[in-house]
Order: structure tokens, then C-alpha cells, then sequence
């Protein structure tokens, strides 16, 4: 008949003897597998009365669950033993500090949108991020006064897919995407991606641009003077000196083109702007004895390398992070 001392003593003379994994294991599956030797005393008590095999069950179970806790000990041995023993091969010293996580930051176009964003928030303009980077050409060309034989719309250097569809080459199409609408007053800007056929140090095919739209009674070019001056001066330093010079824009008149003046004494182009053309407001049925308009247009990029001295568009473009990592600066975030 079962003697459960007898058996349990049997099982710690092995347990002590016990010195590698692979014999834990084949200890294990004796007393516990399917076929060991708990299973088998199961097996043979179903025969007994009700009370005896009440009572052998029990005194199994017991030392079941006490094999099981002894074996459970002795693996968590060998699994300390192993680390430390991994540990001493590899002489890793586990009181070393962890590899340190590097925070990523955003990429400094993006910093300077956001910077640029701010300024003109201030000044009370809307953001409008929705803009359309696939635009039909009325958007882009013919609905902005540009004719048909306009050099922009030349598959030299515009990306066409079509004989209608095109990447757009500027920020301007938002305008007539707003002036259709139809309501006034509009005072928006707009950042986004534009495409050109263009790549040098100052040139890339896909760059940033922020268009800035006023459509409202009163509005004439001093406004617009104001306005892009202080952005200038509140973005390169209140001393900084800007000029208006008369140019042309199909969709604008009056049309100037805007420059400031680096330590070289030197004047450098950062934007364009103008009064909005009569002949777009009268495209929307606005009237343009009642309301008048002004519009700029800046490249992001442009404006970077300016900032920072950068004579290379195509450095910020390379994904080289010991280059974008210089532009780590806390008031853009």
C-alpha cells in the first residue's frame, strides 16, 4: 500500500543529488510527467472504496504540490546560476548605466513654420492647413491671371500629369479656393509643399511656402507694408532694415518684391507681395470699389537659409543629423 513518508523520502535523496538541469527535468517527468509515478498512484486508487481513496489522494496531493514547490526553487537556482555565470564570462558590469534615449526634436523647416505661424497668429490671421498639393490648372494658373503662354506652366518646369492636373508650383492657389467661398473678410495663411523643376543650392523640386491672403473694405498698401515689415523686424531683429521694390505678378497690383539688408551691407530678395488684382475679385463677383485685397508669398526654406547662414538648401534635405541637430532651438517648440 501507498506510504507517503516513504515515497517523499525517496524523492529528496534524488532532489539532493541533483546537480545540472537536464537531470531536474528528468526528475520532474518521473514524479510528475503523464506516466510518473503520482500519475500512476492516481490511476491505482480509483479501485479503493470511497473513504480510503479519500484519504491516499489527500496525503498525494500534498506531496504533489511539495515536489512541485522544491522543483520550482531549484529552477529559479539554475536560472540565477546561469545569469551570474553568463555574467562573469562576459564580464558585464551590471552596475553601469543604461545607454542613454536621445529625445528627437522636429526638423528645423518644420520648427520654422510653426515659428512663422506664431508671428502672423499674432497679427490675427487664420491658419489653413487643408491646401490641395495636386491642383487643376485653373487654380493654379488661369484663375491668377497667368496666360497660356506663361513660362511657369511649361512641363520644364512644372510636374504635370495631365493635360489639367499638376503638382502646384505655389502656395496662391489656396487664394481662389478661399475667394470662391465667398466670405468676407478673409485673412488667412497658408503653409504648405509646392513643386517646381528646379534643384541647385538655392532650389529644390519639392520646398515650403506660406501665402498670406486679406480681403476686406480699407485695405491698401500700407497695410500691407506694415504688415510684412514687422514680420521681418519681429523675425530678424528689430533693427533689421527692409525695402519695397516695384516688380510684377499677374495676380497682384500694386506687385513689390521685398529685401533686407545682411551684414554685408548687401540687399537679399525674401518675399513677394502686391494688392490683390481687380480682375480675380471681379472673377468672384466681389466688388473691388468695396473691398480690395493684399497677398505675399514667402519660401520657407529661403528664409532659413537667411536666418542661419546656411548657403545650401540641399543640406536640410540629406537627413544628416549631426547637421539638423545644430537647430535644436527651444522658442520653436
Amino acid at each position: 500500500m501507498f506510504n507517503d513518508k516513504k515515497f517523499f523520502k525517496n524523492f529528496t535523496i534524488e532532489y539532493n543529488n541533483i546537480t545540472t538541469k537536464k537531470q531536474l527535468d528528468n526528475l520532474r517527468i518521473k514524479y510528475l510527467g503523464k506516466k510518473g509515478l503520482i500519475p500512476c498512484y492516481i490511476k491505482q486508487f480509483q479501485f479503493l472504496i470511497l473513504i480510503e481513496r479519500k484519504y491516499f489522494c489527500k496525503k498525494l496531493n500534498d506531496i504533489k504540490k511539495k515536489i512541485q514547490n522544491l522543483i520550482k526553487k531549484k529552477e529559479i537556482f539554475f536560472k540565477d546560476f546561469d545569469i551570474n555565470q553568463t555574467c562573469n564570462i562576459k564580464k558585464i558590469d551590471i552596475s553601469l548605466p543604461g545607454r542613454k534615449k536621445y529625445i528627437g526634436c522636429m526638423h528645423p523647416i518644420t520648427s520654422m513654420i510653426y515659428y512663422i505661424e506664431s508671428i502672423f497668429c499674432k497679427l490675427g490671421f487664420q491658419i489653413i492647413y487643408n491646401g490641395l498639393e495636386i491642383e487643376d490648372q485653373y487654380h493654379n494658373f488661369d484663375a491668377l491671371n497667368m496666360p497660356v503662354t506663361h513660362p511657369a506652366r511649361n512641363t520644364q518646369d512644372t510636374f504635370w500629369f495631365n493635360a489639367n492636373s499638376l503638382l502646384r508650383t505655389q502656395t496662391s492657389n489656396m487664394q481662389i479656393h478661399a475667394l470662391e467661398k465667398k466670405i468676407l473678410p478673409i485673412k488667412i495663411i497658408v503653409p504648405g509643399k509646392v513643386y517646381r523643376k528646379d534643384y541647385d543650392q538655392t532650389h529644390s523640386p519639392m520646398f515650403h511656402q506660406i501665402e498670406g491672403l486679406i480681403i476686406d473694405k480699407g485695405i491698401n498698401f500700407s497695410n500691407l507694408k506694415w504688415i510684412i515689415s514687422n514680420f521681418l523686424r519681429i523675425f530678424f531683429g528689430k533693427d533689421m532694415n527692409v525695402r519695397f521694390r516695384a516688380s510684377y505678378f499677374p495676380f497682384t497690383v500694386l506687385s513689390a518684391e521685398v529685401d533686407i539688408m545682411n551684414c554685408c551691407n548687401t540687399w537679399l530678395e525674401v518675399l513677394g507681395c502686391g494688392m490683390v488684382h481687380p480682375n480675380i475679385l471681379n472673377r468672384f463677383n466681389i466688388n473691388p470699389d468695396i473691398y480690395s485685397g493684399l497677398a505675399f508669398g514667402m519660401g520657407i526654406e529661403r528664409l532659413i537659409m537667411l536666418y542661419y547662414g546656411v548657403n545650401d538648401l540641399r543640406l536640410f534635405l540629406k537627413n544628416d543629423l549631426k547637421f539638423l541637430q545644430q537647430f535644436k532651438i527651444g522658442r520653436y517648440y
